[in-house]
């Protein structure tokens, strides 16, 4: 069910940052753990970034670690993907999915890197985006 949406994708030059946004008009993000994942024509879609409402860890995929960070803004309902010093390999469409997660039900915890994993969007997440395109080009 596509009942989050994306925005703040956009064209950018190499070296350039965009902030992109992740909102659900329906329920309250704060008690779901967020991920990142984005996607190429011909290419499996890549887990990026993943963090956890369980203990407020945060996992980052190696290719954009120190340039991409995490927030949330519960009072606006929204997770953010900071990108920084963006990489034409970074382009791609960029996902957000949801997972309903409580430290109080510990069923429901995942570890971040296994939300990021490739198969997670399938099979960890119950509510997905429909995207927002990044170009990074020159």
């Amino acid at each position: 069910q596509f009942q989050l949406v994306e925005s703040g994708g956009g064209w950018v030059q190499p070296g350039g940052s965009l902030r992109l946004s992740c909102t659900a008009p329906k329920f309250h993000l704060e008690y779901y753990s967020i991920g990142w994942f984005r996607q190429t024509p011909g290419k499996e879609r890549e887990g990026v970034s993943c963090t956890s409402t369980c203990d407020s860890s945060t996992y980052y995929t190696d290719s954009v670690k120190g340039r991409f960070t995490v927030s949330r803004d519960n009072a606006k309902n929204t997770v953010y993907l900071q990108l920084n010093n963006l990489k034409p390999e970074d382009t791609a469409v960029y996902y957000c999915a949801a997972r309903f997660s409580s430290r109080h039900s510990p069923g429901t915890c995942l570890d971040v890197q296994a939300m990021c994993a490739v198969t997670a969007w399938d099979q960890e997440y119950h509510y997905w985006g429909q995207g927002t395109q990044v170009t990074v080009s020159s």
